[in-house]
């Protein structure tokens, strides 16, 4: 673990640290910030108020992807339309994380408790009302920015209100947010979409936006700058940190932060995590489709299957996080869950072409899945703010917005990709359920055609009105005709078959083979995390690391009594 070291320069006094408290009666609506590091059950309080944030933020974003079918017949949407819908959403909600690192002196609270009440305004009254596609992209870009911001002002307070050796249990439950909000979402609408439309499913998930902001408005709390700007090992470092922020020049802590992310570790770490997430994403974003187009399930059923995925994970991530703060260590854990990972998304990619691969089946890879992914991802959260701390504790904010540009860039570009290799999956989206139906209806028409398919061949050459005479009297005498009036009555499933049937059909052959395609992309991009591990701040070794946390008390315990005897 890392020291708790300072830059020389930035014991300067300070002009900007709070030491009144005269505030207004609203004053407490804005004004957040605590100048004593506060006592563990209210740091629990502030820290349970940001995973619950950022489970309804996520709640509110990824709910247009359970009802994404829905979603694109009510617009009269293409498919790619609607997968520009999310590349947009996420370039946006890219370049947000930068500006929520450039924002974060007005106070990473407020971005979290505003940034939510603005989601669920959008998410409540702009999305169910959109007069057409347009209005909603333009919608759903507007809460991608907002969630773009909170992805880094959310993980910020976490590290804020969580020592190093606490830090992987914490980033366990802030990661928790995105997975819960998925498995709020498939326990929802696999609950309610029998009998609720896609508009009340995005009205249920701002309901619960609502109630938070009502809970975080008046409870959420921050660090001053000059405390969280420090890097804290223990809880037992309080008394330290506190004493040190007294003469904690922040704005000399500030200069250069972005300069000092512009590393190795840093940048690569955040790209490894970002591919290493492509599944993730697809669970996010495609599963709906991917298992509508191959497998002919519902969005019902493919959110129940889901929340085998989302369920593992969650659990998993939590005590990762747990075991991984009693060793000390965070490397072996992102090894063994990335490893682990890799082997089961593989096995995935390999069902991927086989239809008669079952629900239980898939369910047991999603839990494997889950398992492993949340192996490698919690003490990666904890490791990677630790890396930041390691060039400059004041540069959180900078750090997790660099990752949250990334993350969010790659799954813009993922987006934008996958319809181009998966191929099949237009027409089976616009077509696929028409064809399906057209081609029930006409049974009985289909059956008279082909056993007359030569007449039928000629008399589509004419309209009903233009039909030769001889002709006319060939196709009664071959036909009769009762069945010539089935046949035109079938006449617009018919056409509707001549025109998308064919290539209907021919995705519904090709569509296994390029997902799998996409699966093992995914299995690539799990093998590109692996050697960025290297990299990052942490011992690989238990024993090494206690030395270290002991080494670090002696430290602490040294300069307390060096302040005290200073103080005398």
């Amino acid at each position: 673990m890392s020291a708790a070291t300072t830059p020389s320069d930035a014991h300067r006094p300070a002009p900007d640290v709070p030491t009144a408290d005269v505030r207004g009666p609203f004053a407490r609506l804005y004004r957040r910030e605590l100048t004593d590091y506060p006592p563990t059950a209210r740091r629990m309080v502030y820290l349970a108020i940001v995973v619950v944030t950022t489970v309804v933020l996520y709640y509110m974003l990824y709910i247009q992807y359970a009802v994404a079918t829905s979603i694109i017949t009510h617009f009269g949407m293409t498919y790619r339309y609607f997968i520009w819908v999310s590349v947009i959403g996420n370039a946006v909600g890219a370049f947000a994380s930068l500006v929520a690192g450039l924002a974060d002196r007005w106070g990473r609270a407020n971005l979290v408790v505003y940034g939510l009440l603005v989601a669920a305004l959008l998410v409540f009254f702009g999305l169910p009302h959109a007069a057409n596609k347009t209005t909603y992209l333009a919608l759903f870009a507007l809460v991608s920015f907002i969630e773009g911001i909170v992805l880094v002002a959310t993980p910020a307070l976490i590290r804020d209100f969580s020592p190093q050796l606490g830090r992987a249990t914490a980033m366990g439950y802030w990661t928790m947010g995105p997975v819960i909000g998925s498995l709020v979402v498939t326990v929802v609408t696999s609950n309610t979409l029998s009998t609720a439309t896609w508009q009340d499913e995005l009205r249920y998930s701002a309901i619960a936006g609502f109630v938070v902001f009502v809970v975080a408005i008046v409870a959420l709390r921050e660090l001053s700058p000059a405390l969280r700007d420090q890097i804290m090992v223990t809880l037992r470092d309080r008394a330290l940190v506190e004493a040190r922020a007294k003469g904690l020049d922040t704005e000399a802590l500030r200069r250069g932060e972005w300069r000092q992310m512009m590393r190795l570790d840093v940048l690569g770490s955040a790209f490894a995590i970002a591919v290493f997430l492509l599944l993730y994403y697809a669970a996010v974003g495609n599963f709906v489709v991917y298992f509508s187009t191959v497998f002919g399930y519902s969005e019902q059923r493919t959110n129940a299957l889901a929340n085998w995925y989302w369920g593992a994970n969650a659990i998993a991530l939590v005590l990762v996080g747990l075991l991984s703060d009693r060793l000390k260590v965070r490397k072996p854990f992102m090894i063994v869950g990335a490893a682990g990972s890799i082997a089961v998304t593989a096995v995935f990619a390999t069902r991927a072409t086989h239809l008669t691969t079952g629900y239980h089946t898939f369910a047991w890879l999603f839990v494997g899945i889950g398992v492993f992914s949340g192996i490698a991802y919690a003490p990666w959260m904890a490791s990677f703010t630790e890396t930041v701390e390691k060039h400059n504790p004041a540069a959180t904010a900078a750090g997790l917005a660099v990752w949250g540009w990334t993350v969010r860039i790659v799954v813009a570009v993922s987006a934008a990709f996958i319809p181009v290799l998966v191929t099949s999956v237009t027409p089976l989206v616009e077509h696929g359920t028409e064809v399906k139906a057209a081609s029930t209806q006409a049974a009985p028409a289909l059956a008279i055609v082909d056993a007359h398919a030569d007449l039928f061949a000629e008399l589509d050459k004419y309209t009903p009105a233009t039909t030769p005479a001889a002709l006319s009297a060939r196709a009664v005498k071959e036909v009769g005709a009762e069945n010539l009036a089935v046949v035109q009555k079938a006449g617009p499933q018919l056409k509707l078959l001549k025109e998308y049937g064919a290539t209907v059909q021919k995705a519904s052959k090709d569509g296994p083979g390029e997902w799998r395609t996409w699966w093992w992309i995914c299995v690539g991009g799990q093998v590109l995390f692996l050697p960025f591990v290297f990299v990052m701040a942490g011992r690989w070794s238990p024993r090494k690391a206690r030395m270290d946390a002991e080494a670090h008390q002696l430290a602490v315990n040294r300069e307390l009594s060096a302040l005290a005897a200073a103080e005398e």
